[in-house]
């Protein structure tokens, strides 16, 4: 039994996927029992699957209160009175009801049948919000059904939220269902919950490896309930916890007191509990912003302020633009307006309910401050390197991030110490920056005298193509060395990490609340000091002093790219224990250079609906969205005709073994199933996100920017925003649909036909150009280059990284400093030893990360790489004219005055 459990186990990412495949199973198998003869060896037949089917769905039901361990009971009381036909209906109607998200109370049909099969009161529920919360308490069945029947009459029929609720008898069982269950909201822990469960069976052991990893046996039942209030703080932080214990309050612990929402004790009556639950739901339901534009939008006024377009009077009055104004409908221009007061409020200076807004939204987000963005996270990276770093300050970059972040430099007149990502060459893609150069790179500065002008690490988390760092180990280790180091994590295409929990921990909030926390602790204090003293003479510490150390964190985030925002909407979340003393006036500064002052309204709003929606739905939405990437991966690994032409990259493809300690080397194996991922989520220095799926075409002799345009768009619809040469990336999010994946699968087989046809039809010479093309596309790809070096006349200091990006940008403002030179030439010219330097940024689209930027050599690699290439679009480089470089008298003009500026800061540190 147990190994036929742990082979379903394997078949199936996630409990979800299981829950509903056991549910539809179920419903086939019930009705084939329905239409058996009794006595029939049909009838032992199915009535054996379906007995096996329950056992599997009670023992995850369990924790749902619907269908859950009631219709478990109806269906298993059905089958055991032969009752085929009623079990068939309740199996049907269920699975239907489950598919359909009905038990959410999302969804508007069959309710009469659900109420009518499912034995819970879900009257008008698909008119109000529906939630469950979790009980822990070591009830009786008795005290239960009391507790439920209370409940029950507490709702007030008027109430926007309705609840149901699970009891659950141990500390096991809480966390199990904390996450399995999306419908959880509020959590209330009695005093004494006992720690084991006796309810876990083989079939979800694999799904629970985040608890199961806690060995909580030895701790006194008594603390068992503060310590899991600290647990739900640190895997679903958005839900409110509450705390029903019998100790005193000077008794209870401080630590106690800050991680429960209330305290309430055992003789006190439900409904105050009740009614600190629906209180605690109302609050995070709450959007200040757009509830204002919502009010305004009603308000009867007359306009004598800019914007034609308010109330939509320009619109709506017109003979030739009214389609416009039809096409988005009237909400859209009432909401419109310059104005900021009469209940709205200015981005630039807020003090009403976007101020409030931000405030929710840095909660949710785990910050210390959030702020709004309209401008994309483009200029939230330009808004955070002017405010943070001054001109001469060296900045660690990843040399492949966002083009904004190079750009930024060139505005704050940092000098950039570029770093290099590990290439995937047989892919066209970079991966990240190991540690180690990191590291390197510092001890480098530190040795030549430098440190002191080191300000930032900026890294992009996680990359386009969803390699994500180990967040927490980069800033310990880059803390040891320099403690007061900034840190900016781009997390533009990570914003919906922070909403579950294997990606949380790798998230730039997370880990800034989780290291400040733990450099603030004696125990801490106590393992630096052991360190310490255990090293040998000369030799680093790897662990932060906690005495110097600074928690200094920025996130910027594209809230539209992985969320529910409009185009441009973004946030920069902030944990940075020196803002108001060091940082404060001046991000306020930045922030105003860059930010409009006529925001768009209708961004901001769903901004603020956006962090509603993840606080109550963005677990389930987020582990919905893996849930289907991996689907589809383990859709094309099994389809033949998919695999002939098609491989789905995994973890080994895109991170040597050198980075991931836990071995996992791919998501899904044909012949194992899934791997289970939490360890490598927790240790590995690189994990691939597996919502972004690079699939590999190099078989179909396509290259990604032909196949992107003129297979996946022209003819079929599907978009999808990146490509390398020989790979195109699709990307599920929290909006992705089942359906839209099962159109993917099915237009992928399409293509598959057409080019197994495509290649059955061609002659001898035509197979032979078309085997040359997939050669290329698999075999011969051009090696990733390395950023070279910034001409010696661009070097703050002559020696040591760190280049004068600013002082290159702007030489090149004048024409008469540069000069164009093609491509062939350029070969030539290198190869006889000639040094070019580019006078502009050079962007090949796709891929599109700069392989040279201004200041930067021209070396070998990069024309070699460069004349690779098959793509057509190449910023900054115009094949008609050449490569735009800087004149060599120029060069040797800006030399000779860098080196007098060089010597003029080596006397004036000799007279200092």
């Amino acid at each position: 039994m147990s190994s036929r459990k742990k082979t379903l186990s394997a078949q199936y990412y996630s409990i979800g996927q299981l829950r509903i495949n056991r549910w539809d199973e179920l419903k086939t198998k019930t009705e084939e029992l329905s239409h058996c003869n009794e006595g029939s060896a049909n009838e032992i037949k199915y009535r054996n699957e379906v007995e096996q089917l329950l056992n599997d769905l009670a023992s995850v039901e369990q924790y749902f209160v619907i269908p859950g361990k009631t219709v478990i009971d109806k269906l298993t009381k059905s089958l055991e009175k032969r009752a085929y036909g009623v079990l068939a209906h309740i199996a049907k109607n269920t699975t239907r009801q489950l598919i359909n998200d009905v038990y959410s109370g999302s969804a508007e049909d069959d309710k009469e049948s659900l109420e009518t099969d499912l034995g819970h009161d879900m009257q008008q529920t698909s008119k109000k919000n529906y939630f469950e919360v979790l009980v822990l308490d070591n009830l009786n069945s008795v005290d239960e059904t009391a507790l439920h029947q209370k409940i029950s009459e507490l709702h007030d029929p008027g109430d926007q939220f309705i609840y149901n609720v699970i009891v659950q008898r141990s500390f096991q069982d809480a966390l199990i269902t904390l996450f399995f269950n999306p419908n959880i909201q509020a959590v209330v822990i009695h005093y004494a919950p006992p720690y084991r469960s006796t309810n876990i069976t083989p079939l979800i052991r694999p799904y629970i490896q985040n608890v199961l990893k806690f060995n909580l046996e030895a701790v006194p039942e008594a603390q068992l309930g503060p310590r899991t209030g600290k647990l739900i703080n640190q895997f679903r932080p958005e839900l409110d916890v509450y705390y029903v214990t019998d100790t005193a309050l000077g008794d209870l612990k401080n630590s106690t007191l800050n991680t429960f929402r209330r305290i309430y004790y055992r003789k006190e009556d439900l409904q105050e509990l009740h009614l600190a639950v629906i209180r605690g739901i109302r609050e995070r339901y709450h959007t200040p912003f757009f509830s204002a534009l919502k009010e305004y939008s009603q308000k009867p006024t007359s306009i004598f302020h800019a914007m034609p377009i308010s109330r939509g009077n320009s619109v709506f009055k017109s003979k030739w633009v009214k389609d416009f104004g039809d096409f988005y409908g009237r909400n859209m221009f009432l909401a419109e307006t310059s104005s900021t007061t009469g209940g709205m409020d200015s981005l630039l200076q807020p003090t009403g309910p976007l101020k409030k807004a931000q405030e929710m939204a840095s909660e949710a987000y785990g910050s210390q401050r959030t702020f709004f963005v309209t401008n994309g996270t483009s200029t939230a990276n330009k808004i955070v390197l002017q405010a943070l770093v001054e001109p001469g300050d060296l900045v660690l970059i990843d040399r492949d991030c966002h083009k904004s972040h190079h750009y930024g430099l060139v505005l704050s007149g940092a000098y950039p110490v570029y770093l290099d990502s590990y290439p995937v060459e047989k892919y066209s893609i970079y991966g990240a920056v190991p540690l180690e150069q990191i590291l390197e790179k510092l001890l480098v500065l530190k040795k030549a005298g430098r440190l002191n002008k080191v300000k930032m690490l900026l890294l992009t988390n996680c990359t386009f193509d969803g390699i994500v760092y180990n967040v927490q180990r980069v800033m310990e280790r880059v803390l040891a060395i320099k403690p007061d180091m900034v840190f900016l994590w781009d997390e533009a295409w990570f914003a919906f990490a922070g909403f579950t929990y294997n990606y949380k921990q790798r998230t730039g909030m997370f880990s800034a609340n989780k290291l400040y926390r733990k450099y603030q602790s004696e125990t801490y204090r106590k393992q630096y000091l052991e360190h310490v003293q255990g090293l040998k003479e000369g030799e680093e510490p790897i662990l932060p002093d906690p005495d110097k150390v600074r928690i200094r964190v920025y996130s910027t985030q594209s809230t539209h790219k992985t969320l529910s925002s409009f185009r441009q909407g973004s946030m920069i979340h902030i944990w940075d224990e020196s803002f108001r003393k060091k940082t404060e006036n001046t991000f306020l500064e930045a922030y105003m250079t860059h930010t409009s002052t006529s925001p768009n309204y209708q961004m901001l709003a769903s901004l603020d609906i956006g962090r509603r929606q993840v606080q109550f739905e963005g677990y389930e939405m987020v582990e919905r969205s893996i849930e289907l990437a991996m689907v589809f991966r383990a859709k094309v690994n099994d389809t033949p005709l998919l695999s002939k032409y098609f491989d789905v990259l995994t973890v080994q493809d895109f991170i040597p073994d050198e980075f991931r300690d836990s071995g996992l080397s791919e998501f899904y194996d044909p012949e194992t199933g899934w791997n289970r991922l939490e360890e490598a989520w927790e240790n590995d220095e690189f994990m691939l996100d597996p919502t972004k799926i690079t699939l590999f075409i190099g078989k179909t002799g396509i290259d990604g920017d032909t196949f992107k345009n003129k297979y996946l768009m022209d003819q079929y619809n599907i978009q999808i925003n990146k490509t390398s040469r020989n790979t195109v990336l699709f990307m599920t999010n929290i909006g992705t649909t089942r359906s839209s994946v099962a159109y993917l699968t099915k237009i992928l087989i399409k293509i598959a036909t057409q080019l197994d046809e495509h290649f059955n039809s061609l002659n001898t010479r035509e197979r032979e150009i078309a085997d040359a093309r997939v050669q290329s596309l698999t075999l011969d790809v051009p090696p990733l280059p390395d950023f070279s070096k910034f001409h010696s006349s661009f070097l703050a200091v002559p020696g040591v990284p760190g280049g004068n990006l600013r002082a290159a940008y702007f030489l090149a403002y004048s024409e008469e400093n540069c000069e164009y030179i093609s491509m062939l030439e350029c070969k030539a010219a290198v190869e006889q030893g000639r040094e070019m330097v580019a006078s502009s940024f050079v962007i090949p689209y796709p891929p599109g990360f700069p392989i040279l930027v201004p200041g930067q050599v021209v070396s070998k690699e990069i024309i070699s790489f460069m004349l690779a290439l098959d793509v057509s679009e190449i910023h900054g480089y115009r094949a008609d004219l050449g490569l735009r470089i800087f004149r060599d008298s120029v060069l040797n003009r800006q030399k000779t005055g860098t080196a007098m500026g060089a010597m003029g800061q080596s006397k004036k540190k000799i007279k200092i």
